[in-house]
This record gives C-alpha cells, structure tokens and sequence, in this order.
C-alpha cells in the first residue's frame, strides 16, 4: 500500500512539474521571428491568415507594414479559413481592398485548403483570387447560433433571474427558450449581413445581384467549380501564385518571398494547442454572427 502511495505521489508531482516547466516557458518571451527569404528576384510580402477570424489587428498591421515599405513590390496573401465574425472578416477585407485600390503592388490571394465564407470574404479584396482544384470555397452566408441550457439547468434545479430594461436586451441568452420575436431580430441582422456579403461578391466579381444570390446559399464549391461560377480567377497553388506574381512584375526570377517580423509572447494555451489557438478560444462566446 506504501509503495503504491509513493508512486502516486510521484506521478503526481512529475505532472504538476510539468504543467509548470510549461507555464514558466510560456512567460518567457519568444525570439522575433525574422523573415524568411527563398529566390532571387523581387520582395513579396507574406500575409498569412488562418484558422477561425475572430480578430484583424495582426492581418491589419501585417497588411499595413508591407503597404508602406518600398521594397515590398507584391503582396501574397495566402488564406486557410472556414470564416469567421462579420466584423473582423469585413476590416481585414477593408484594409485589403485600400491597398488594392491604391495600385502601388499588385494583391494576389491564394486560397488553401479552406478559404470559405469570411475567408472567401477577404480574398475578394485581392486583385486576382487563386484556387487549388480542390479548394473548399464559397459558403456565401451567414450564421447565427446559440446554446439553449434551460431543460439542462430545469433538472439541475438552477434558475436565472434576469432584470433587464427591454424585451430584447437579453435575447439569444443560453437561460431560457427564444422568443418569436427574438427570432424576427435576429433574422433581420441576418438578412441584411448577408445582403451585405452578397452586394461585396456582385461588385468584387462583376456579377449581377441575381446570380450571386443563386451562388449565395451557403453552398461550398471547390476550387474548379467556383472557377466555372466566376468566384475565382485562376486555378494553381502557392508555388503558381508566386509565378503569377512574377510575370506580372515581368521578371524570370523566383520572388524573394519576405515573412513580417513579429514578437509576441507565448502562453501556456499556444504551447497546447498551438500558437493560432489564442485567435480562436474565444468563438464559444455566442450569440455571434459568423460568416462560416
């Protein structure tokens, strides 16, 4: 019985000795990360946007710093994203679009994996969209849900009491069932997101309201099939962005690809789950309008 004591004591304390070497390694602050250079021909600028958008200050800064260097003469801006809140989505394809506008570099986005709904939001801002073949694409729409816990907290005899000073204030609140007229609300911010989407991708795309809204069901498309509907212009990977960027910069050289310098301190959570994690840890913070 000692033995077996000993050795679970042990155990224990290996393990809280190693949530603490992790804590501790979290508190320090990480090495800058210097940017990463491959070619020899002209500087583009890497943005990378990943993972659930639940925030544009890093996409924005990013953004802005290759705007304004004069060596940077491309941006690249390479999307792996289901979507994200309308907000964030809507800023970082702002700030695109400015830099696009401005006509100083050409604004080339390549979708990955996924660039879907928010992230397909974004890359409208870009010049010219590029797509693998299979590329998860589209989802033109908006979402709204929520939790309803009040049958769960019913049977563990928990009750919520709310004062509020009108009918909506607490509406799409997980302590009790939504009303008739909460669903009218919400229904109504909806529709009119989702018009706001749809009025982008008609304008980005040169396409008329009425055969976007066919598009804009929330139905996905792969890379080649929103080719075929117009969503996007070319079909090639990364390495066929870079080759595009480097014609239309009329140049045979591979461009030198240039990554921002970023120094940010990581936490026991990106150590987990790694260093994108602390974007998304927050999308259980619901009722949110999320173009996904």
């Amino acid at each position: 019985m000692s033995r077996r004591y000993d050795r679970t004591i042990r155990w224990m304390l290996w393990v809280a000795g190693a949530v603490l070497v992790l804590m501790v390694i979290g508190l320090i602050r990480g090495p800058a990360r210097q940017p990463w250079q491959a070619g020899g021909g002209p500087k583009v600028g890497l943005v990378k946007i990943e993972g659930v958008i639940m925030s544009s200050e890093r996409v924005i800064r990013q953004l802005e710093e290759f705007s304004r260097r004069k060596d940077i003469e491309a941006i690249l801006v390479r999307i792996n994203s289901p979507g994200g809140t309308v907000a964030a989505s809507q800023e970082i394809y702002q700030k695109l679009k400015a830099v696009s506008s401005a006509g100083s570099k050409p604004v080339i986005a390549s979708l990955g994996t996924v660039a879907a709904s928010g992230g397909y939001y974004v890359a409208l801002a870009a010049d010219t969209l590029m797509a693998n073949p299979g590329t998860t694409t589209g989802s033109i729409g908006v979402i709204l849900d929520y939790p309803v816990a009040t049958d769960l907290l019913s049977k563990l005899g928990v009750q919520m009491e709310v004062v509020k000073s009108g009918a909506l204030k607490d509406a799409g609140s997980p302590f009790r069932p939504p009303t008739a007229q909460d669903r009218r609300s919400f229904q109504r911010v909806i529709d009119d997101l989702h018009a706001q989407f749809v009025e982008v991708v008609a304008e980005e795309r040169g396409m008329d309201l009425a055969e976007v809204k066919m598009l804009a069901t929330g139905e996905i498309f792969s890379g080649r099939q929103a080719v075929e509907n117009g969503l996007v212009d070319l079909l090639g990977g990364y390495e066929d962005a870079l080759s595009l960027i480097a014609a239309l910069l009329d140049t045979e050289q591979r461009p030198v690809v240039v990554r921002p310098a970023e120094r940010r301190r990581l936490s026991l959570w990106d150590l987990l789950l790694g260093e994108e994690a602390h974007q998304n840890r927050a999308t259980w913070l619901l009722p949110q309008y999320i173009l996904r």
